[in-house]
């Protein structure tokens, strides 16, 4: 099948593109995915209380969102480059924000659970199709002397994002938790005009879309990773889990057979013959079993083990963006000047330094014995994000930005499901065990303290609908389980770092080539120059700022 485009979008524009306002608006539309990444587990239990959704169908609904960007990254990267970049990320932007809306106009009864589950799945859509898209405008507009600044603040200020969703949540659910979804909708507003200000050239390329591979590449992702979701519900040992797993990651090996032969493919295998290419993508892989999780486990570990509000655990994790937010601006100004090599190392280096020392005292249960080393491990992340994911752009074939965009999401999104299924293990089984210790200790029967610590560890970690606070506890014996989740959470962080520790070591073989304007496609640098000419070449000004 073709999609084919108005030839006449291909040409440039009367009016030149404003970089600034580009920037602007794809971080407006952006902004709406990473703060739904968390801002709808702090209004799970309003939810479940009032709509009277079951733990299990609770869960289905986060999921069901994080499942449909596993499946269709890659087809809305590829679908980016056909239709273009603009268009696309204006038709991500308003699935994106109807099917918010629609979620929160769920109605009460028997198919609120059917209804929140499906939307969500829209949601992930519509965030699916957007984000390739607005990087892909992003690195369209900015030349490439100064996209790793402008990449700089697309991710710094998107990623931190992600930690305002828990205080966001918490404000939004004091007056309804139907909130949570309708504040999207401003924002989408917002983003569409200033899109539409910029006067982004649409530039597509009529080719045939690989319904094959996109249909392989859904099947494969989402099996394995519902099986990595799911493994905390139905265990390890269930064969019901591993046959997702194993399922999904034949369909993937299936994929790359028919992608080598496809003339047209989804996903152009020979790409991964550029080593540099190669190892940004290795590196995403094992910084990214870090950096998505540590949102998860450091919001938890507050509430629990600091007896933190959800409003001041999204303080906590503000900290983390104190190092990430600066460094991430340094990280891409050393991408521009020096290439991605060195920043990489730099930001793995402190990446696994600061989580390992973060673990060693995150047993103290003192915020002042914590915070240098939870900024230490922001500033590692942020210095090898943007350049690990911008050097991996810039070597996109022809200008198939789209395309090597939904690769290294689709990377980065399965490398965070697998590292919260290993890691959120590790946490359930250990803080089982250590309350179980605690428990005999006080005189409990071994078998009655397993069970009461298996049901204390599933509350306090989030699995089966847990809330995350320690409820049903004797006080007296409040303050040793505390101390427990702690010593589970000691473990979890040791993990984090040694995930970066293998980052940098795929770093190190990085060949330290960089592009530049002369070895830069051709059609790409035509795409940048209609508005070389019209723009300052001094620094990227921050743009209005993304948080609604």
């Amino acid at each position: 099948m073709w999609v084919v485009a108005s030839a006449d979008e291909s040409r440039p524009s009367a009016a030149p593109t404003s970089r600034n306002l580009a920037l602007a608006g794809m971080l407006f539309a952006v902004s709406m995915t990473f703060i739904d990444q968390t801002i709808v587990s702090i209004a799970a239990p309003s939810i479940i209380g009032e709509l009277g959704l079951s733990s299990s169908g609770m869960q289905w609904v986060v999921n069901s969102y994080l499942l449909s960007l596993a499946a269709f990254f890659a087809l809305g990267g590829r679908l980016a480059d056909i239709l273009g970049h603009r268009r696309m990320a204006l038709v991500g932007t308003v699935v994106f924000v109807v099917s918010s809306a629609l979620c929160g106009a769920v109605p009460s009864g028997g198919a609120a659970q059917t209804w929140l589950v499906v939307f969500r799945a829209v949601q992930g859509l519509g965030a699916a199709l957007m984000f390739p898209a607005a990087l892909a405008v992003v690195v369209e507009v900015f030349p490439v002397d100064r996209r790793g600044r402008a990449l700089a603040l697309f991710f710094g200020v998107s990623g931190a994002l992600t930690a305002l969703g828990p205080i966001l949540g918490g404000w939004l659910t004091s007056w309804t938790w139907r909130a949570i979804f309708w504040v999207n909708v401003p924002v989408a507003v917002i983003a569409v005009v200033l899109t539409l200000m910029a006067r982004i050239r649409n530039t597509p390329r009529p080719e045939p879309v690989d319904w094959p591979g996109a249909f392989l590449t859904a099947v494969g992702m989402g099996l394995s990773v519902l099986g990595l979701q799911q493994a905390s519900s139905w265990g390890w040992g269930s064969a019901l889990t591993w046959l997702c797993i194993a399922g999904g990651l034949a369909v993937l090996a299936l994929l790359v057979v028919v992608e080598l032969r496809s003339r047209d493919p989804l996903i152009t295998m020979q790409i991964f013959a550029d080593r540099a290419f190669s190892v940004d993508n290795a590196v995403l892989f094992f910084a990214m079993m870090a950096f998505v999780p540590v949102f998860f486990f450091a919001s938890v570990y507050a509430q629990v083990a600091l007896d933190y509000s959800p409003d001041e655990a999204g303080i906590y994790l503000l900290l983390f963006f104190a190092g990430f937010g600066p460094a991430s601006q340094v990280g891409g100004r050393m991408l521009d000047r020096r290439g991605a090599r060195t920043p990489m190392l730099v930001g793995t280096a402190l990446g696994a330094v600061g989580f390992a020392l973060w673990a060693g005292k995150i047993t103290d249960l003192s915020l002042n014995a914590q915070w240098p080393y939870i900024v230490l491990s922001g500033a590692g992340i942020g210095f090898l994000l943007t350049p690990a994911s911008t050097d991996a752009v810039n070597r996109a074939i022809g200008r198939s930005y789209g395309e090597v965009t939904g690769i290294t999401q689709t990377v980065r999104n399965y490398s965070a499901s697998v590292s919260l299924a290993v890691l959120g293990t590790v946490l359930l089984h250990t803080t089982a065990d250590r309350v179980q210790q605690t428990l005999e200790q006080h005189g409990l029967p071994a078998a009655q303290a397993r069970t009461t610590a298996e049901r204390i560890a599933q509350g306090i970690t989030g699995h089966g609908g847990g809330s995350g606070t320690p409820g049903g506890v004797d006080s007296t014996l409040l303050g040793q389980i505390r101390a427990d989740f702690a010593e589970a959470n000691q473990r979890v962080f040791y993990g984090m770092a040694a995930a970066l520790a293998v980052a940098f070591v795929c770093a190190l073989r990085h060949p330290g080539t960089r592009v530049t304007e002369a070895t830069e496609p051709a059609e790409a640098q035509e795409a940048t120059a209609a508005t070389a000419a019209t723009e300052p070449a001094g620094p990227v000004e921050p743009p209005p700022a993304a948080a609604p």
